[in-house]
């Protein structure tokens, strides 16, 4: 069984069981979260879409640790004027559990 939820404006392909990444919430380390912004959801082929939430369907996950990403380079260069700029750029994320899909 997986699910389509909405997680702080962005979309995440969820089963029970799996660990993934989204971007950072304001819960402490260990905490229980609720998403109720389920979009789809697919038992053994049975699909149930929501309009634009699935009516009574409930995404139950546990927060595992506050990280941050790998560096991203950004660099700009324009030639033959001497411009160079360098910048990076690590993004906060927080890593979840998902515990069940009801």
């Amino acid at each position: 069984m997986y699910a389509i939820v909405d997680i702080a404006g962005q979309q995440f392909k969820v089963e029970a069981g799996k660990q993934i990444f989204v971007n950072r919430l304001a819960a402490e380390v260990g905490a229980s979260l609720d998403f109720d912004k389920v979009l789809l959801t697919d038992n053994e082929g049975k699909v149930n879409v929501g309009a634009p939430y699935v009516q009574g369907a409930n995404v139950k996950a546990t927060v595992l640790e506050h990280c941050k990403a790998d560096k991203v380079i950004i660099f700009k260069k324009k030639r033959r004027k001497g411009y160079q700029k360098k910048n990076g750029h690590r993004q906060y994320l927080t890593k979840i559990q998902i515990e069940e899909i009801a």
